[in-house]
């Protein structure tokens, strides 16, 4: 049975079925002037083994001598020396290069190599092993990639409105920082993950009261990378009012306001004019009846017909005696003679007669006063008829 068991064991144990393999990034991004890690796991059929006995080597794959990383300094050739190193921990597997300051003649490809060094306790024969199969290689960037803004489209006034900012990069030891031109640091919340292996995205969500001066202004996201390449993005803010009915309210109350004001005004008017209107009323009157009376004394002052005449005429009209009957002064007594009208008094005869009367010497004057008098002259008429 423990024979047994010594066969399982040795059948199981990561000696006998592990073997030499690593897992690598093969295309990045690197933004010229800025830095790139390079994610990087690996196995070994030695099984686990502290960091001291491991040695990690970055080399180009077209020269396994010409390294790019190494722990001794002095063999990483001129133009990556100082400016790459590990960052993980070889006994975890971890085989993680950075990069940085990046030129634009870094492109690759790179590829990882492990070697299992000597101890003095273990003076077995070192084990190296290049994954010349598995390399990175590197798509280098001039310019920075633009942050993209999300946002809804209309922002409500006095209501919390959020702008999310994103870029991605390929350097999460040195991550870009986002910055804003509206609110201060406090507003804004950064969330940094993986998007895909190699490949982070950093993020600033940004929440802010907009008011109605900010409508049709600018909001602006700033990434700056590693070593200050800069890259923004810029929205216009469209601030919406509030819904609320003040713009129907206060039109409303001013229009009856005025309409109110108004009307007091003419009724206080009225009230204080109208003994002046009712004496011009009166006025008005008493001058249309002198001009009735002024225009009727010209018409009978006028050409045509006077009254004498046409109250000759009319007795003409209705009288029955004869032409030849007409009053004859000289046969009339002499108490009616002997007055004259320049006496200014008339005498009668005793017994007269509606013909025989004479008329008094004011007649034609009479005559001018208007209507009545001649209402008084159709009656003798009558009388005489």
């Amino acid at each position: 049975m423990m024979v047994f068991c010594l066969l399982v064991a040795a059948l199981s144990s990561p000696v006998v079925t592990e073997e030499w393999k690593a897992d690598v990034v093969n295309f990045l991004d690197a933004l010229v002037s800025s830095c790139v890690v390079v994610p990087c796991s690996f196995t070994h059929p030695r099984g686990p083994l502290p960091t001291s006995r491991l040695r990690g080597i970055w080399h180009r794959s077209t020269n396994h001598k010409e390294y790019i990383y190494n722990e001794d300094n002095t063999l990483i050739v001129d133009s990556f020396r100082g400016r790459t190193k590990l960052l993980g921990a070889l006994g975890q597997n971890n085989c993680t290069l950075e990069i940085i300051d990046i030129k634009d003649h870094d492109n690759g490809p790179f590829c990882f190599r492990i070697e299992l060094a000597k101890t003095s306790t273990d003076t077995s024969t070192t084990d190296k092993f290049s994954f010349v199969e598995q390399c990175v290689q590197f798509k280098m960037l001039t310019d920075p990639p633009k942050p993209i803004l999300n946002h809804a489209k209309t922002a409500i006034q006095n209501h919390p409105y959020t702008v999310t900012c994103s870029v991605t990069h390929t350097c999460p030891s040195h991550m870009p920082k986002l910055t804003w031109n509206k609110g201060t640091a406090d507003m804004a919340t950064e969330i940094h993950r993986e998007v895909q292996r190699g490949l982070w995205e950093v993020q600033s969500i940004l929440t802010f009261i907009p008011e109605e001066k900010d409508d049709h202004t600018d909001v602006t996201c700033t990434a700056a990378f590693h070593e200050k390449p800069e890259s923004s993005e810029t929205m216009t803010l469209y601030v919406k009012r509030a819904e609320n009915y003040n713009h129907i309210i206060i039109p409303t109350v001013v229009g009856i306001g005025t309409a109110v004001l108004f009307g007091v005004f003419c009724i206080l008017m009225v009230k204080k004019y109208k003994t002046r209107i009712a004496e011009l009323q009166r006025r008005d009157g008493s001058v249309l009846n002198r001009l009735s009376r002024m225009s009727r004394r010209i018409r009978s002052d006028g050409p045509g017909p006077s009254h004498t005449d046409q109250r000759r005429s009319i007795w003409s009209r209705f009288s029955r005696r004869p032409k030849g009957e007409m009053l004859d002064l000289d046969h009339m007594p002499n108490n009616v003679k002997s007055k004259s009208c320049a006496d200014g008094k008339i005498s009668k005869p005793r017994f007269p007669s509606p013909k025989s009367q004479p008329k008094s010497c004011n007649y034609n004057e009479d005559l001018d006063d208007g209507d009545d008098y001649m209402n008084t002259v159709e009656l003798n008429i009558y009388g005489n008829i």
